[in-house]
């Protein structure tokens, strides 16, 4: 039958013809948005002993308490904590500043007068408007841990204390100076420091005030961390270990709390928790963990359930990566029936993790139903011409 006749004379033999045709090819493949729990049940079996090459991955049943995976556990830190150190203890590239008082004739060329007796008195006696003081600013010590001094020479500074600095510099200058008295002060500790950088309020180089400050401790130096603490991880290097802990975890457990030690270099990093959301959802999606704890039934929640037009609710998969004893990743599905009442509960205790991918099946229930809207929307043009052609 020819179809190049006028519009007019158009015969509603040929439109049927057009639309069955366009048919055909449409009706080979029914519009899905992924495997059925069934197919996906098939594939385990099918990739684990049938296909070579494809990575194989196995299913595991939450149907009672014992087959609900167990939450990860918060890390303990691995990294070696020397016992506590002085925090006026000195090292190399520390800035010092050193102040003598000298009593009678001066080594520095100008003589001191004491306002009160000498001896013993003679810092106190420093601050009266007779006196002076040779005051020795920014002295650094060497990176080999020495300082030099006039009168007093080469003298090793680097593990010792400010006080054990004094009474060396002192029994120096003794023999030189009629009962010399010694102050030393840091300006600049980088012995007795760490570096704080990344999502801090004031990032930057931090003296340590105490012997006893811990990762919170330190923080809190640094004005607080940027952010919700849920989305952020705290990384400790220390010589060549690393440790990360998240932040909601460290405020949750105290009694993970690291200490801290000098030379520590800490790093806040933004790292929020995501999971995926694919197949027949209400809302395929990738959320942001809404807070540290983020449970399977919480995660169907959020996802808007399975789309009654779509999806199973019998059907639900959470494909994850795991660890074996061997530290390897393997792949995992986890499938729950949430049909069944008692799933309801098991999906409470399901814990979500990083980067898992939850995952709800099409119901093949739906098939037929789709191949009658799709016929219905091929043939919805020949029933228009039906009605306008003469």
């Amino acid at each position: 039958m020819s179809c190049d006749r006028g519009a007019r004379s158009l015969s509603l033999r040929c439109i049927l013809l057009m639309a069955a045709s366009a048919a055909l090819p449409a009706c080979s493949t029914l519009p899905v948005t992924g495997p059925t729990g069934h197919d996906i049940e098939h594939a385990a079996r099918e990739r684990s002993t049938r296909v070579p090459g494809a990575q194989p991955f196995q299913i595991v049943e939450i149907d009672s308490a014992a087959a609900v995976p167990p939450v990860p556990a918060v890390p303990r830190s691995n990294l070696f904590t020397p016992p506590p150190s002085p925090t006026d203890l000195l090292g190399p590239n520390d800035v010092l500043t050193i102040r003598i008082y000298e009593a009678g004739v001066s080594l520095f060329g100008k003589p001191v007068r004491l306002g009160g007796a000498a001896g013993a008195s003679a810092v106190a006696s420093a601050a009266d408007e007779g006196t002076n003081a040779e005051t020795l600013a920014g002295i650094r010590v060497d990176d080999l841990g020495f300082i030099r001094l006039p009168f007093a020479g080469r003298l090793k500074a680097a593990g010792r204390t400010t006080s054990e600095l004094q009474e060396m510099i002192r029994s120096r200058l003794k023999g030189m100076s009629q009962d010399p008295q010694v102050l030393v002060a840091v300006d600049q500790s980088i012995t007795n420091s760490v570096v704080l950088a990344g999502e801090v309020n004031k990032p930057g180089r931090f003296t340590l005030p105490t012997n006893q400050q811990t990762l919170s401790d330190v923080i809190a130096l640094a004005g607080g961390f940027r952010g919700e603490a849920k989305d952020v991880v705290a990384r400790v290097q220390r010589g060549t270990g690393t440790f990360e802990i998240r932040l909601s975890d460290l405020l949750d457990l105290p009694q993970r709390d690291l200490p801290i030690v000098p030379g520590d270099r800490i790093t806040l990093i933004s790292r929020p928790e995501t999971f995926s959301v694919l197949g027949a959802p209400n809302k395929p999606d990738e959320i942001r963990f809404p807070k540290g704890r983020v449970s399977l039934a919480q995660a169907v929640a959020l996802a808007g359930g399975a789309n009654p037009n779509a999806g199973d609710a019998a059907a639900v998969f959470v494909f994850r990566y795991v660890e074996d004893s061997a530290g390897a990743e393997q792949p995992l599905v986890y499938h729950l029936n949430m049909m069944r009442p008692e799933a309801l509960f098991l999906s409470q205790r399901f814990m979500m993790r990083d980067k898992d991918l939850l995952y709800i099946g099409n119901a093949q229930a739906n098939q037929p139903s789709k191949l009658v809207q799709l016929v219905s929307q091929l043939f919805v043009p020949v029933a228009t011409a039906r009605a306008v052609l003469p």
